[in-house]
């Protein structure tokens, strides 16, 4: 199919590029903004495909387990999506820090657990090293308000 010009009619790929990249944005930049929006929609995902995980996770603390991973990976993915729309990046960018700071507790019960032989799904010392992890990816989520 073409246009009037004789110009192929863009595509599904071409439509979707048009919509999240930012022509005003350093390249550069744009695609870590990309990057980090495909990051929080994987992980949101991940919390329908994979819900047990998450859901041991949960400080016990926490009375609604099932509704925190439900609501937690809706919030993952909309900042995802928010993030990768440049007009709703900077909401997207609230979203994710909100998010990423509300689930730290679940991080922390993660490594606490991992360390006293509870299987959470990894190691000991990996679940000790998220937990600073999550520092750069709230400064990042933060850069994206601004």
């Amino acid at each position: 199919m073409s246009d009037a010009a004789g110009r192929p009619a863009p595509g599904a790929t071409d439509r979707l590029r048009a919509v999240v990249v930012d022509p005003d944005a350093d390249p550069v930049h744009d695609r870590s903004r990309l990057r980090f929006a495909g990051m929080m929609v994987a992980v949101g995902v991940a919390h329908f495909v994979a819900p047990r995980f998450f859901e041991r996770i949960v400080p016990r603390w926490f009375p609604w387990a099932r509704q925190a991973v439900v609501w937690s990976g809706v919030a993952e993915i909309a900042s995802g999506v928010l993030i990768a729309v440049p007009s709703t990046r900077r909401l997207g960018g609230y979203l994710a820090t909100a998010t990423i700071v509300a689930v730290y507790p679940a991080n922390i019960q993660m490594a606490v657990d991992a360390s006293r032989g509870v299987d959470v799904g990894v190691p000991a010392w990996a679940a000790w090293l998220r937990l600073p992890m999550q520092f750069p990816m709230i400064r990042r989520a933060w850069s994206l308000t601004r």
